[in-house]
């Protein structure tokens, strides 16, 4: 007998694991008329979430800036938190709070440094979010406003027209000084005192300190600290390393600011984009609706701006004129609508929006887009009117009244509407009902389900009306039961965005969610992109939204896939781009072996040598990504022999994307 050689053993046992199944037939019809799809299915919704704006994507570094802060958003909290009395060279004195004379009457409070005794400087510090990270060379713009409140003792003499003399100053964690910048702060006025401040050296744990240095009262607010280098070097920017991970997603479209945000805490204290808008000392912060504190620096200018940039579609929610069903610690029962009377006014609100993104520099709103420097239209085109809410007759009453005025006066505008927080139920039935009766052409649909469920409902959107309002799928993810981001929950979503694909006719727009979580500041698990004070880490569920982003076309081609045994969990889709001609074929296999597919071209006059192969899949479906380590699975692309008819292995727990050329 012919004894094996180990490599002939090895082989042969490589080619029974493969082959121990049949391949399943894979057909894609080049032939066959493609069906349109929308070019925008794939973007992204931002909530400010998990600290995902102050002390996220919003650049800002200082914590607490203008003395805001609310034991109303946290126990602890209050106007001086986060904040440090600094005393130095046997200085003394104190801070206060004022209320009487604010810079802004959107922005109430403000501090008062009480100097007794000068030494070497007494004033106040600050350490950031956690930390306050600074690179050498790398220039930070400082700012503060203030005015003079009295010089010497408050009531005893002293002279008036002499200046408050100030330093700013950035220091080491070791207290060395890093930069500096002297000011003199004179008169009654509030004024905005500037400096560009360039570390010597890079320290990640340092702190900004404002120090004055004569004997009197000085009231400050609005004390910030911005890199220069923020995304695209806006003013005001956000944060590069974050921004640029979330364009990296090519999204189509960015919904903001929420979710259930955009409530707000009740009836009257529901997110109003009007107040976050214009300069930043006239915004009014508020508490946000996941407990914790809301600058409003990010704002809807800020939130349009980024689209431009990074070239996706604005898409911002509006409350339906009635609050949350869980408002005022009434889970379920806490919905309320504003006054009938009061609807008139807030629809307003909602065309001056409007105005303010379309309309013409010289509009009323358009000039203040304008003054803020973006003197084109943003062109808005949707608007979210409510998020998951209770389908009440108060939530129809409201929602329709605003519906029917924006049918009348803007109707290039699609409205989009909701249908709950869940796939299915008493929300969802009635909501969609409502939308057809109001025949909008949109419905916000949101489920967070296990991966499985992903699985099981391959198909949900293959029977939807085609003539009835489209699906915006607002947001979803697949969790675990431990919410970790696992492998598993990527390629379940990777299944799921293939059955997107093929029903693109009808599911038109579609967003992960939530975005962003800062680690340490985390209220809702899981999350996409996560991050610290200096570090991105992009979740094994964002490489998937990556490859989907990258890979997007504008038409569905027909797929037939051949039946597999009853659970198993392959599946596919193939769509043309337009713009590059060319023809894309999904495979994902959710299943723990590999799984041989025979992949068929059906119809191809003429097929290129090679093609594309971009594979992202791993044995253990339990991985997930490590802070600060490389990923866990990352994409392997390649350029491979193609022919109109061959047998690929698809590895196990996998999404492989087949690129071809001027197909």
């Amino acid at each position: 007998m012919k004894r094996l050689t180990p490599a002939c053993l090895l082989a042969a046992a490589f080619t029974a694991s493969v082959f121990a199944a049949a391949p399943r037939t894979l057909t894609v019809d080049l032939a066959a008329p493609a069906k349109p799809i929308s070019p925008e299915l794939f973007g992204i919704f931002f909530e400010d979430l998990n600290y995902a704006a102050d002390g996220g994507l919003y650049a800002e570094l200082i914590q607490n800036r203008s003395f805001e802060y609310s034991p109303t958003e946290q126990a602890k909290w209050g106007p001086f938190s986060f904040w440090d009395l600094v005393k130095t060279g046997e200085g003394e004195g104190h801070l206060g709070l004022g209320n009487s004379r604010p810079v802004h009457v959107n922005n109430p409070h403000y501090l008062i440094l009480t100097v007794t005794k000068p030494g070497t400087g007494v004033g106040l510090a600050n350490r950031g979010f956690d930390q306050l990270p600074l690179e050498a060379g790398k220039a930070y713009e400082a700012s503060f406003w203030a005015y003079q409140a009295y010089m010497g003792i408050m009531w005893g003499p002293g002279d008036q027209s002499k200046p408050m003399p100030v330093t700013v100053r950035l220091e080491a964690k070791d207290g060395s000084v890093l930069a500096e910048a002297k000011f003199t702060v004179s008169g009654r006025a509030w004024t905005k005192h500037t400096a560009t401040l360039t570390p010597s050296r890079s320290d990640p744990e340092a702190r900004f300190v404002l120090l004055a240095h004569d004997q009197g009262g000085l009231a400050l607010d609005m004390v910030s600290l911005l890199p220069r280098d923020t995304f695209k070097g806006r003013a005001n920017g956000l944060r590069r390393d974050l921004a640029q991970t979330i364009a990296d997603l090519k999204p189509r479209f960015v919904r903001f600011p929420g979710g259930c945000l955009v409530h707000g805490t009740g009836i009257h204290a529901y997110y109003d984009w009007k107040d976050t808008v214009g300069p930043v000392e006239q915004r009014r912060a508020a508490r946000n609706s996941w407990g914790y504190h809301q600058t409003m620096g990010l704002g809807y200018f800020e939130y349009f701006q980024f689209c431009a940039d990074i070239g996706a579609i604005p898409l911002p929610v509006v409350t339906a004129g009635v609050c949350c069903q869980h408002a005022g610690h009434s889970p379920g029962r806490g919905q309320e609508g504003l006054p009938l009377e009061q609807m008139p006014a807030y629809i307003q609100d909602v065309l001056d929006l409007i105005e303010w993104a379309n309309g013409p520099a010289t509009s009323q709103w358009g000039a203040v887009r304008a003054a803020a420097g973006h003197p084109e239209p943003f062109g808005l085109k949707y608007l979210g009117v409510g998020n998951e809410d209770a389908i009440t007759p108060d939530f129809k009453e409201r929602f329709a009244m605003i519906n029917a005025v924006l049918k009348e006066k803007h109707p290039e505008i699609t409205v989009i509407g909701t249908s709950g927080p869940f796939a299915s139920g008493e929300d969802f039935d009635q909501g969609w009902a409502f939308a057809r009766e109001l025949n909008l052409a949109l419905v916000d649909e949101h489920y967070y389900v296990p991966p499985q469920w992903m699985w099981d409902n391959l198909a949900r959107y293959d029977h939807y009306d085609r003539k009835g309002p489209k699906v915006y799928l607002g947001e979803y993810a697949a969790h675990e039961k431990d919410r970790r981001n696992t492998l598993r929950t990527a390629i379940a979503e990777a299944a799921h965005l293939t059955s997107l694909e093929r029903n693109g006719d009808v599911v038109l727009l579609a967003s992960y969610a939530p975005l962003l979580a800062r680690r340490q500041h985390t209220q809702w698990h899981p999350d996409m992109i996560y991050f610290n004070a200096t570090e991105v880490f992009p979740s094994l569920n964002y490489t998937v939204q990556k490859l989907f982003g990258h890979n997007m076309g504008d038409a569905a081609l027909p797929v037939a896939l051949e039946a597999g045994p009853a659970g198993a969990k392959l599946t596919a889709s193939a769509v043309r781009d337009s713009v590059s001609g060319d023809l894309i074929v999904k495979i994902v296999n959710g299943e723990a072996t590999a799984q041989p597919v025979a992949l068929k071209l059906a119809g191809a006059k003429k097929l290129p040598a090679t093609a594309q192969r971009t594979v992202f899949g791993g044995a253990d479906a339990d991985v997930v990504n490590t802070d600060g380590a490389p990923p866990a699975v990352a994409p392997v692309t390649e350029t491979v022999p193609l022919s109109a008819d061959f047998t690929y292995e698809a590895p196990a727990n996998s999404l492989t994307i087949f690129r071809i050329s001027n197909l």
